[in-house]
């Protein structure tokens, strides 16, 4: 028998790649197992390569590290079948792990396959050597080389499933378990090798591939193979890592946009479009299944009052606290949403009318009780109006106005409570719904009109200007006035595009009287909340100058005091940048809501403008002269033009212009005209 022994360096470098070997086929089971489809079968077959290579190189490094008296030679086929083998029972291995469930049943009989595997690539490898007489095996060693084969294939299946899965504590356990599987394995080799017993005097054959030089090939080859498989492995999970977090940043993003998008940002409560959406898919689901359900159009009575009297912040705590109660009695399927102000609207499943009135009265009950938001105590009480689908409206649009409807005969009735849409409720419901469908075609049809509003120096005059005053000429009821369709404009947000044909109109309309030679002429166009509060405000009005040449001095925009409090702090911003722009800004109807002195003076206003219900009652000594008295000395201190208006007598003519007022306009001094008698003023000096 010949005395082997062995060179240290490639023993030691045969441990490195067993247990580089083992760390592979960790890090491929995670890359397996948090793929999918193709990218997995990839890195399945990758991953059994690199790993069938690195055993397989491990195995034959331990035998070249064997120094013999003589020199080794080795049969390509042989070698080249042992690395086939240690291919496949890397697949089966890597196979096998990235099953979601890895049982006893299945652990037991694929450790016998690995195991069976490991010892077929190993004896084969020895096989490949090119001795004569053949090798002499000691049986003992063998079995037992078998054994630890086994052994071995049981904990590196068990820890590859176990340790698959990408995370800080993970990464520090694979390197141990990489470590004990590199020894395991390692521990079967050179218990293979112990029992090889080699026959003294075999004659050599030198038609094989030299051991010499092979010893450092497969080292080099094993380690790159390996080392490159582990980095591409770290970098694409890296990769996926940061994918992923991006993906969850981008799916929370839209999560907030979607919520900003489909919800009121006061009460987290859906809005308009949310529940129209919801309204359609529930009138689908009633269609298909012949059932029905109640829509309930909801108002807090008294809640102006409270607004105007404690100011808007309170308001947005009274709505959070209504929104609450609201909330309480609702069970099952619903949507509550809140479409604007104090205007709730409640979608709910119920199985017969008399649960959506029981539904109704619970509501009412709910927020008829004192609110107390510290240090206030108030009391607001609700109207509901209930449409049935599909007994009162077989859409959208005639469910929410039959349910409006009812909620204002509610409010007829006497408020706090609820009633049911009646077919005698019908004309004014269809009245109204015909109106809204006529306003969306009025402005196609070119009905809309202006009449001016002669303003005046105080007290008689010359003209100084004109108030633009909207008009719908319809073709079946004749000429309406704004307080007939605006409210429904508002509700259905026809007011944004009727308001920016306003801007349009009133600037074409002064352009025309300045080239007729009144040039000192000024607009004043009024502005809904709603136009207000539109994005594209000022780029509109920006371009409607433009377009017709207009001085931007020579425009107005109104803003009612209500509309200029309700969001302060945008309200600056937006007429600061219209004023820089050099546009006007007037306070209309000044003293009928709630303001802060504080951003009062913050406003870049030109004027404030007296409103009519103070000018109506005025005489000399009453309460309306005191509080007119008082707006005149405010205007003053803040260095202010006052305009007045719905002046009717001599005497509140006198008044005014012993205080101070500036502009006058009111049936006294002239009523609204179209654009050619305006132009008449102009020429007869009047």
């Amino acid at each position: 028998m010949l005395v082997s022994q062995y060179d240290h360096v490639l023993v030691v470098i045969s441990f490195v790649v067993a247990i580089l070997a083992a760390y592979t086929a960790l890090n491929m089971a995670g890359r397996v197992t948090s793929s999918q489809g193709k990218t997995a079968w990839v890195w399945l077959i990758g991953g059994s390569f690199s790993m069938g290579i690195g055993i397989w190189a491990m195995h034959f490094i331990g035998m070249l590290s064997m120094e013999l008296t003589m020199h080794m030679n080795y049969a390509p086929g042989m070698t080249t079948l042992s690395m086939l083998i240690a291919f496949s029972a890397s697949l089966f291995a890597l196979w096998l792990v990235s099953k979601p469930n890895l049982h006893q049943r299945r652990l037991l009989p694929g450790s016998l396959v690995m195991g069976a595997g490991i010892s077929a690539m190993h004896y084969t490898g020895m096989a490949a050597l090119q001795v004569s007489p053949a090798i002499v095996w000691d049986m003992r060693w063998v079995a037992l080389s078998l054994v630890i084969a086994f052994v071995a294939s049981w904990a590196a299946l068990w820890l590859t499933f176990r340790l698959r899965h990408e995370a800080a504590q993970v990464a520090q356990m694979r390197a141990g378990a990489a470590i004990l599987m590199g020894l395991a394995i390692a521990g079967m080799h050179y218990t293979g090798m112990r029992a090889a017993i080699f026959p003294h005097q075999h004659p050599m054959m030198h038609d094989g591939v030299n051991g010499n030089w092979l010893a450092v090939l497969v080292s080099v080859v094993a380690l790159s193979i390996l080392g490159i498989t582990l980095l591409v492995s770290m970098l694409d999970a890296r990769l996926q890592a940061r994918t992923s977090l991006l993906a969850l940043s981008l799916a929370e993003a839209n999560r907030e946009l979607a919520q900003l998008a489909l919800h009121d940002t006061l009460t987290r409560l859906p809005n308009r479009v949310l529940l129209e959406d919801r309204l359609d898919q529930a009138i689908r689901k009633a269609r298909r299944e012949g059932s029905f359900f109640a829509l309930m159009f909801m108002d807090l009575d008294g809640f102006k009052a409270v607004n105007d009297a404690y100011g808007h912040d309170v308001g947005d705590r009274l709505l959070i606290a209504v929104t609450e109660r609201l909330k309480h009695p609702l069970k099952g399927q619903y949507t509550l949403a809140r479409i604007g102000g104090d205007e709730f609207v409640l979608l709910a499943e119920v199985s017969a009318p008399d649960e959506a009135a029981s539904l109704a009265s619970e509501l009412v009950r709910a927020v008829d009780r004192p609110f107390t938001l510290d240090p206030y105590e108030m009391v607001v009480t609700l109207s509901v109006g209930i449409a049935l689908f599909p007994h009162d409206g077989e859409n959208e649009r005639e469910l929410m106005f039959n349910a409006d409807a009812a909620m204002y005969h509610t409010k007829r009735m006497g408020r706090n409570g609820y009633h049911f849409f009646q077919p005698s409720m019908n004309t004014l419901a269809q009245a109204q719904l015909q109106l809204v469908n006529d306003l969306w075609q009025a402005l196609e049809r070119n009905e809309l009109r202006l009449v001016y509003q002669p303003k005046f120096h105080a007290p008689t005059g010359p003209v100084v200007g004109f108030e633009a005053l909207l008009r719908w000429q319809h073709s079946k009821r004749g000429l309406l006035t704004p307080d007939v369709f605006l409210p429904l404009a508002e509700k259905t947000g026809l007011i944004i595009p009727i308001g920016n044909w306003v801007i349009d109109e009133a600037c074409r309309q002064l352009r025309e009287w300045h080239l007729l030679g009144n040039t000192s002429w000024s607009m004043a166009v009024n502005l809904s909340t709603l136009q207000f509060e539109q994005p594209g405000l000022v780029e509109h009005v920006m371009d409607c100058l433009q377009r017709y040449q207009v001085a931007p001095g020579d425009l107005i925009l109104e803003v009612t005091e209500t509309t200029a409090m309700s969001n302060p702090e945008e309200s600056v911003r937006i007429l600061t940048e219209l004023t820089h722009a050099g546009v006007k800004a007037s306070i209309d109807d000044f003293g009928t809501g709630y303001s802060s002195l504080l951003y009062l003076k913050r406003l870049p206003a030109c004027e404030l403008k007296i409103d009519r219900a103070f000018v109506k009652e005025l005489n000399g000594d009453g309460d309306d002269a005191t509080i007119v008295s008082a707006i005149v000395a405010l205007a003053k201190t803040l260095d202010l033009k006052i305009v007045a208006e719905g002046v009717e007598t001599e005497a509140q003519q006198t008044f005014l212009t012993e205080l101070g007022c500036n502009t006058l306009q009111g049936f006294l001094l002239g009523r609204p005209v179209s654009a050619q008698e305006a132009a008449q003023l102009g020429r007869t000096g009047e």
